[in-house]
């Protein structure tokens, strides 16, 4: 054997990246080296090889566990889909989808599972992508179909969204788990709970890999298990109906103490003020009353979101620099600043006032779920409410001094989002409600006389089936188009 100077002789992987590496250095043409090698260069890399040099093993895959079977719905979009025994995140085997260059390649690997109707299942599985996977929420995900034992569709035992698709019988549609946390080594979970439709039997899993040219999907540690019923997610949300009277922006943010009192008697866990509660009725400019952030009102709405144990949303203007904002501020129940959104749909007026925008959409954890925050003109537009749920956000507090309250609808419909309005308008002249809107796009409560409170009482782990489409809100991110 040749003397190897004290180094460990170099595996397999290692001897083809430097292969790799001379083929690139010594390209004379410019191309690097020709498509065929770099899908064979994809393959060994993903695969793998033993220090051996088994490149037959490698090129081949191995046998995938039992029940396992790959497809595509046309052969002639089909990638290579392949199985390699040591990949995946454990090492213990991974499922692989390569693509080669061209466009709408569609490959999956499939299992069916035995299911009991009624009980309620875990699914969770683990994906490594690689560069070229540009949007993985579509190109790498799941897909679940619940059938009988004979492989027919099964009825929805859940009621449907009301008034639509009337006279249609509802049936079980795809379940698409969604994408959760991502591990140091790239390896995102995959996963949600279900309850099992009655009348099923087995539940067909589908782990894909489309349209997504060059791109490379690993799929590891799949597990399909029985688990007990998940326990509600339950909070109480509240908005205020009230327009300020003070003379200053300190009177104006007292007006509101009773009405939080209110709120934290019903045991409220987040209350949803109007927009810029300390400009209205001051006869002062955005200007003239916007302070920063921590500030005077944001301590004054700190102390009492600590006495009373809850989430505070608090519109005011803030000055930074040289810069005003229309913005919200997230009030915690330890009387600290969550977080703060600054409006970034600006209407004449306030771009005539000298009010900057923002241009982020951050999204808040809080001890009962994810809140975003958006402010009135924000509303007219679509943009805002769907950046806030595609973060996650699964509350959208939105004061909003008026607006078509169709769009409130469209919002919390179309982002399948509970969206708390709190407006400076009256019920009577058919414009943006104080309201708490649900899944359907329809408010659950909405407030019909001045200086009172809402408060609604909602299960964020409950999910709105409708006709056609089940779970909407699972299928959206697998779904939603990609915008340039």
């Amino acid at each position: 054997m040749a003397s190897t100077h004290g180094r460990q002789p170099m595996s397999f992987r290692g001897r083809f990246e430097s292969r790799l590496c001379w083929l690139y250095s010594h390209d004379s043409g410019g191309h690097l080296m020709s498509i065929a090698i770099c899908r064979v260069a994809l393959m060994f890399l993903i695969l793998g090889a033993d220090s051996t040099g088994n490149e037959a093993s490698a090129a081949q895959g191995d046998k995938a566990p039992e029940g396992w079977t790959a497809g595509a719905s046309r052969d002639e979009i089909r990638p290579t889909l392949t199985y390699n025994a040591k990949g995946g995140r454990d090492g213990k085997g991974a499922f692989v989808i390569l693509q080669d260059e061209r466009e709408g390649l569609h490959g999956y690997w499939q299992k069916t599972f035995p299911v009991k109707g009624g009980e309620y299942v875990h699914f969770q599985a683990w994906r490594k992508i690689n560069d070229s996977v540009l949007v993985p929420r579509q190109s790498a995900s799941v897909r679940i179909l619940w059938r009988d034992a004979q492989g027919k569709n099964v009825p929805q035992d859940e009621p449907a969204a009301a008034g639509y698709l009337i006279g249609w019988s509802p049936t079980s549609e795809a379940e698409h788990p969604t994408d959760k946390q991502t591990d140091n080594h790239g390896w995102t979970e995959v996963s949600e709970t279900y309850r099992v439709p009655s009348k099923a039997t087995q539940a067909i899993v589908s782990l894909n890999g489309q349209w997504a040219p060059n791109g490379i999907i690993e799929w590891s540690q799949i597990s399909f298990e029985s688990v007990p019923q998940p326990k509600s997610r339950l909070v109480r949300l509240a908005s205020v109906h009230h327009r300020p009277t003070g003379k200053s922006a300190e009177e104006n943010c007292r007006e509101f103490a009773p009405f939080i009192e209110q709120a934290a008697a019903q045991k409220v866990d987040l209350i949803v003020l109007g927009e810029t509660i300390t400009v209205v009725n001051t006869n002062k400019s955005f200007v003239e009353t916007a302070e920063p952030v921590p500030g005077p009102s944001t301590d004054y709405f700190g102390q009492l979101a600590k006495r009373h144990d809850m989430y505070i949303v608090v519109p005011i203007l803030e000055r930074d620099k040289h810069l005003v904002y229309n913005v919200t501020v997230l009030m915690g129940p330890d009387g600290k600043i969550v977080g703060k959104y600054r409006k970034t749909c600006l209407p004449r007026g306030e771009i005539e006032r000298g009010i900057s925008p923002g241009h982020e959409y951050p999204v808040f954890e809080t001890r009962f779920g994810k809140v975003g925050m958006m402010i009135c003109y924000d509303g007219f537009f679509p943009e805002v409410a769907r950046e806030l749920t595609n973060k996650g956000a699964e509350v959208i507090a939105w004061p909003v001094w008026g607006c078509n309250p169709m769009l409130a609808k469209a919002r919390a419909c179309e982002n399948q989002v509970y969206i708390v309005s709190s407006t400076y308008e009256d019920i009577k002249r058919n414009w943006a409600l104080t309201a708490i809107y649900d899944h359907s796009g329809e408010p659950i409560v909405h407030a019909k006389d001045w200086d009172t409170i809402i408060v609604s009482e909602v299960d964020l782990n409950k999910r709105l089936k409708w006709n056609s489409l089940g779970d909407f809100k699972g299928e959206l991110p697998r779904h939603r188009p990609v915008v340039k």
